[in-house]
């Protein structure tokens, strides 16, 4: 027990959050546990030494989930056990995700796992604004090769002041509530809601969590070099061939270019112009060939994504036509669907939402049974994406 390490950052209002490694979950790649107030998250990420054959992504999981105990409570219903990860935790694991997941290497595809329990519960200090500061904190104590660090706050405003982090009330009055994701550097996210508000104070907001974030990333690159996790693992996932991109580049560049100038507006057209360009170059290889074809497709889609990218920088048109602007033509209609209390079709270019609504009475309000809330659900969204598009 003589390696914990624990370190301490503020928030503006003097409120202190809490790091510390090295007590609990010891076999994992990295592991912390986060406290501020009573409320604490253990943290854990761990990966794979190797990448499986044929993975060309990063396999990562991110589950975050809130322990009844941790508040206290025995949970509702007939098992009176622990259950899959409701709604609300589902949509702070992708928080996590979205913020952590652009910052592994391209080319690192080793199966990982991230891990975060809420173990002690307390309204004046709500756990999902400090998820990602604890999964970020894990990675950088391992030596995963991630390129952190990163946090999230919450930032909301009460009477015309912003509050970091804000307690539970706080929250339910504010007239803005948003979740910043960043690095040292760069804002990665923002989610919320907020009443009408002028853009300055939107920026206002943006800069005063990024300012606490700052902090916080410090925080984590003290406790990185305390640990002796500076250097990440070296692995190597993909076959590379950097001189072959380059030819591939010059062979196939200007092709690409000029199905994008083309603009149109179908997209299957438009996908089939790209492949064709493809399954030319493949067709005009010998039978003896020794590319790898499969690293001929890796790099024909870096080809396709700079050509792309670069017809909206050079040109200020986008693949189907519009100036950078414009949007796509929008229509919609209501009572669609003769039997459903309400329907609704909504289309904006290519994309499609066939939408209904059932009105219910009191009985058929959702039951919320969750560690840190509890109550009923007036409103109940559920959504779906079916597979309507070709396979290619």
């Amino acid at each position: 027990m003589k390696n914990i390490i624990s370190k301490t950052c503020s928030l503006p209002d003097g409120r202190q959050i809490t790091i510390e490694t090295g007590k609990l979950a010891r076999q994992a790649d990295g592991a912390v546990v986060l406290r501020m107030g009573n409320t604490m998250l253990l943290a854990t990420a761990v990966a794979s030494q190797t990448a499986k054959d044929g993975v060309d992504f990063l396999p990562m999981s991110v589950d975050y989930q809130e322990k009844f105990a941790s508040t206290g409570k025995i949970p509702g219903g007939f098992l009176k056990r622990e259950g899959r990860l409701s709604d609300y935790e589902i949509l702070i694991s992708r928080l996590v995700d979205r913020a952590i997941r652009p910052l592994f290497p391209d080319d690192y595809h080793a199966e990982t796992q991230i891990n975060i329990q809420l173990i002690s519960g307390d309204h004046n200090a709500l756990p999902d604004s400090l998820a990602a500061f604890a999964a970020s904190a894990a990675l950088a104590v391992s030596d995963i090769p991630f390129q952190g660090p990163i946090s999230e706050v919450r930032i909301v405003r009460l009477d015309g002041k912003y509050i970091i982090n804000p307690t539970l009330e706080q929250k339910e009055k504010a007239d803005l509530d948003f979740i910043v994701a960043a690095s040292m550097d760069n804002i990665l996210m923002v989610e919320g809601e907020c009443k009408e508000i002028k853009e300055a104070d939107m920026l206002e907001a943006i800069k005063l969590a990024h300012d606490a974030i700052k902090t916080q990333c410090k925080l984590q690159l003290e406790l990185s070099e305390a640990a002796g996790k500076t250097k990440k693992r070296e692995y190597s996932h993909e076959v590379k061939d950097e001189a072959f991109k380059e030819e591939l580049f010059k062979a196939l560049y200007d092709k690409v270019y000029e199905v994008a100038r083309q603009q149109l507006a179908n997209k299957h057209t438009r996908s089939e112009l790209f492949g064709k360009i493809l399954e030319d170059y493949v067709a005009s290889l010998p039978e003896d060939t020794t590319v790898n074809k499969d690293l001929v497709k890796k790099y024909y889609k870096d080809i396709q994504k700079a050509a792309c990218r670069n017809l909206v920088l050079n040109e200020k048109v986008r693949l189907d036509g519009r100036k950078t602007n414009e949007i796509r033509q929008i229509w919609s209609e209501i009572d669609y669907l003769p039997s459903a209390h309400g329907s609704s079709i909504f289309t904006r270019g290519e994309t499609q939402s066939l939408s209904t609504v059932t009105l219910g009475t009191k009985l058929d309000e959702q039951m919320i049974d969750g560690a840190m809330f509890d109550g009923s659900n007036k409103f109940i969204l559920h959504y779906n994406f079916l597979a309507f598009l070709p396979v290619r």
